[in-house]
């Protein structure tokens, strides 16, 4: 018995030896994140220079072939270097990428979605410091934290802690050192590494497009203004049982810390959640849809990172599933004078009314009126093709059989997302590259990223009726 004990108590001991994992700290001034930033670029150059020097006389099929093999290695360098440095230069990157393929060239796409790799965490020792720095220690002392980060990101990680006096379950979101106050800096060093890889055309305007980014960055580091976002939806949809909104606990949160209460799901891609019925799929994936659709055609307020790990989902033994909703960071509120055309759009889109969505899409700027008939027509291609998931069954349109006899979709088992981005290439190729409506670019990535959740449950189900439920208040 003595033995046994000994040896756990070795064993412990060992435990408690066992060295800190994850960084130490990271480059939190604007003078030290600069000159990283300046070595990665120099890099960068030289690294393009020592390839225009090297296939100067090589053929056109060697040199496309060593510049997609210089693209690779330089994104896989440069996304380690920024996983060190954390902060909005990353963050930025990935934000470009969610919607990068509507107007920037296939070559600078792929470069920013190969930056979306994993980020570590800081250790203990230095979230520990940060916390102090957030918090009085009188609060500190009512909450026992889990040292080890249950999530970590480019701007902050998270850990789950429980308050002493009740025993609550919270998780305390906290933002890294400086993150907003290097927001311009990065973002200038984003441009020049973009230029510098010469992935944007010279006469292409990034002005509006970088505006957006930098409005959100700023944005998502304000958690005060986070947590009255989850308050807002969770006032949005107190009563309705298909969603779960975490409560926010002001007594722990800060402008650069927010607590949160835990909630207990499920990732959508969980073998669990893979295994369910059809059935129950397809009812979580028109609940998912149905959210959207308030968003954009009731509330004016669209949560705009759709990250699927942004969702849980809450398995109930009768049947009644929950999707939990997390992180509103992202949350933007539109104007009547954007969604109206935009919602006109969507119902010119869906009905086939020509004139309906040419009148919308110019009064947004999508399209001009000095534009060629030819560019016009591709754009009505493209954008009649993206509703594809809620025509009928007999439109035109479903040349393919995409759209069974009774209305479903199958989410997961489709080329659209390729044959979208074959129409965007093509306008690319043929037409000058211009910047989308600056609105647009966050509106975007959420649709997608409901497409991805969607394709995630593999749902096979009629989200006609969703649609046009919200679409009869549209005039």
């Amino acid at each position: 018995m003595d033995e046994k004990k000994s040896a756990k108590k070795q064993n412990s001991n060992a435990q408690q030896a066992k060295p800190e994992t994850g960084l130490k700290k990271i480059k939190s001034s604007v003078f030290s994140r600069g000159l990283s930033i300046a070595k990665i670029t120099l890099q960068t150059g030289a690294s393009v220079a020592s390839h225009g020097v090297t296939t100067v006389l090589k053929s056109k099929e060697f040199k496309e072939a060593n510049w997609k093999k210089l693209l690779e290695t330089q994104a896989s360098n440069i996304s380690v270097e920024l996983g060190q440095l954390k902060g909005s230069l990353m963050k930025a990157g990935q934000m470009l990428s969610m919607y990068g393929e509507h107007f920037l060239p296939p070559e600078a796409n792929e470069f920013l979605k190969s930056l979306q790799s994993d980020s570590p965490s800081l250790n203990w020792t230095a979230i520990d410091k940060r916390l102090k720095e957030l918090l009085p220690q009188e609060k500190l002392d009512l909450l026992d934290i889990e040292k080890e980060a249950l999530a970590s990101a480019s701007m902050g990680q998270v850990h789950r802690a429980r308050i002493k006096a009740t025993g609550e379950l919270i998780v305390l979101k906290i933002q890294y050192p400086n993150v907003d106050k290097a927001i311009d800096s990065d973002l200038r060093a984003l441009k020049t590494m973009l230029s510098t890889l010469k992935l944007i055309p010279k006469d292409f305007n990034t002005d509006s497009l970088f505006a957006e980014i930098r409005e959100m960055l700023i944005q998502e580091t304000d958690y005060l203004q986070e947590a009255d976002a989850t308050e807002d939806y969770h006032r949005r949809l107190d009563g309705d049982r298909r969603f779960v909104v975490p409560k926010v606990y002001r007594e722990f949160s800060g402008p650069k810390i927010l607590a949160t209460s835990f909630e207990r799901g499920l990732r959508a891609d969980d073998p669990v959640i893979q295994s369910l019925a059809q059935e129950r799929r397809n009812r979580l994936a028109l609940n998912f849809l149905d959210l959207y659709f308030k968003e954009i055609f009731e509330w004016g307020v669209v949560q705009t990172d759709p990250h699927s790990g942004n969702y849980r989902i809450r398995i109930d033994p009768q049947g009644h599933d929950q999707l939990i909703l997390l992180d509103f960071g992202a949350t933007r509120t539109y104007d009547d004078s954007f969604l109206g055309p935009y919602r006109r759009m969507v119902k010119g889109s869906l009905f086939n009314q020509q004139k309906v969505f040419m009148d919308a899409a110019l009064e947004l700027g999508f399209v001009r009126a000095t534009d060629s008939p030819e560019l016009k027509a591709v754009f009505e291609s493209f954008c009649y093709e993206t509703v594809e998931p809620f025509i009928e069954h007999t439109d035109p349109r479903n040349t393919l059989g995409v759209i069974d006899a009774q209305g479903n979709y199958d989410w997961k088992n489709t080329d659209l997302p390729q044959r979208l981005s074959k129409k965007v290439f093509q306008i690319a190729r043929q037409f000058s590259l211009r910047a989308p409506p600056r609105e647009i670019i966050f509106l975007d990535r959420k649709t997608g990223g409901v497409f991805i959740f969607l394709s995630i449950l593999k749902a096979k189900m009629r989200g006609r009726d969703v649609l046009l439920k919200h679409l009869n208040s549209v005039e």
